[in-house]
This record gives C-alpha cells, sequence and structure tokens, in this order.
C-alpha cells in the first residue's frame, strides 16, 4: 500500500452508513485474523454478510478499507480521549493521564495483529493525520484538556505542547502495545509511559540568556 485510499463514495442514508458499518467492522476482523496479504474483499463481503458488489459500491479495493479502518481507529482515540476527560473531572493531572494510558493500552491491544498493521506495516496512513477531521478533534480536545490542568503545566505554549505530548503519547502506546519490553510489569510500564509524558509537560527547560554582543 503505498499511498491511502479513499472511498469511492460517502453514505448519506441511514441504511447505507448502517451498510458501511457493518463492512467496516467485518474488514477489522479479518485484517487482524488474516493481516494484509491474506485480506481479501471477498472475505470482507463474506464476514459482513453482504454481497462483495456492496463492498465496492463503497470500497474500490482492500487499501480503501485499511484507510477506512485508520479513520475507525482514530474516531475510537477521539471518543476514548472524551470520555476520559468526562470522567476525569475533578482528577490531577498526573490522575487524568494515567487513566487515558491504561484505556488506551486496552484499546490498541484489543485487536493487535489489526493495530501493528495501522501503525508499523503501512506508515504512509500516519503521514495524513493532518487530513482528518477526528484527528484535528484529538488535537483540539487534548489541548482542552491540557488549558484546563494549565496550573500544573511548566510549558509556556500550549499549542506546541498538545503537539509534541500527542506525539510522545502515541509513539510510546504503540511501542507498549505491539513490542512491550520483555519482563516489565503492566503497571511498571504505564507508570513509565505516564512520567515520561508528565516530565516533559511539568519541567520547564532553562532559559538560556541572550549573550551580550562583545564590543568592537
Amino acid at each position: 500500500m503505498k499511498r491511502p485510499q479513499t472511498p469511492r463514495k460517502a453514505p448519506r442514508q441511514a441504511r447505507s452508513r448502517f451498510l458501511v458499518d457493518t463492512i467496516v467492522e467485518a474488514a477489522a476482523r479479518v485484517f487482524d485474523e488474516h493481516g494484509y496479504e491474506g485480506a481479501n474483499t471477498n472475505r470482507v463481503a463474506r464476514t459482513a454478510g453482504v454481497s462483495v458488489g456492496s463492498v465496492y459500491q463503497y470500497f474500490p479495493n482492500k487499501d480503501a478499507l485499511v484507510t477506512a479502518l485508520h479513520e475507525r481507529h482514530v474516531g475510537q482515540m477521539l471518543r476514548l480521549l472524551e470520555e476520559v476527560d468526562a470522567a476525569a473531572e475533578g482528577y490531577s493531572l498526573r490522575e487524568a493521564t494515567e487513566l487515558l494510558v491504561a484505556r488506551s493500552l486496552e484499546i490498541h491491544r484489543t485487536e493487535p495483529r489489526l493495530q501493528r498493521l495501522l501503525h508499523a506495516d503501512l506508515p504512509t496512513l500516519e503521514q495524513q493525520r493532518a487530513l482528518s477531521a477526528a484527528s484535528l478533534a484529538i488535537a483540539e480536545r487534548t489541548r482542552q484538556l491540557l488549558s484546563r490542568h494549565s496550573a500544573e503545566i511548566a510549558q509556556p505554549d500550549l499549542e506546541l505542547a498538545t503537539y509534541v505530548v500527542l506525539r510522545m503519547f502515541e509513539e510510546l502506546v504503540h511501542a507498549a502495545a505491539l513490542d512491550p519490553p520483555p519482563g516489565v510489569e503492566e503497571g511498571g510500564l504505564r507508570r513509565a509511559i505516564t512520567d515520561a509524558l508528565l516530565g516533559y509537560l511539568t519541567v520547564a527547560a532553562p532559559r538560556t540568556p541572550a549573550r551580550t554582543p562583545p564590543d568592537p
């Protein structure tokens, strides 16, 4: 897969949206069970209980299905962030971060082969995140969460802090879910990820004073 493939058309009616959701969920099971090479539109159609023509109506090939699965995952992470944000009202920044890390690891381990496909085997998908409305919503929700904890955050640039902490979070969670270090307990792994994120957010680097130019 050299570049993300968009769906053939977008569903407009509720029945069409249900059909597309059914196909995408079936594709998740097929790709998680058979991997990229073993997956095909015929298997997806059989798993979804629809005709292969119904799949082709919206997805011209399996790469378009993978793109839809990536967007599905981004949507899952957005909903998770919203749920944690609501559940963590009154929590400290550490408590909210610990909850988010724990729940994110659960999601990434539910479909391990599919997650590896999306995050390790097909990195071109990650390059398209800026085009995703859900990805933009994740960044905005993260910025809002950090803003509410601004008293605990030492980083002066909130936009930059949002960018950095999201990239740190994604890399650490993906690595921990797909390739965890041997002999490390789950609780220790979660704490290590939380510590890394909070270490960036709560410790400001000392500012280097401007040098006075020498006298001519």
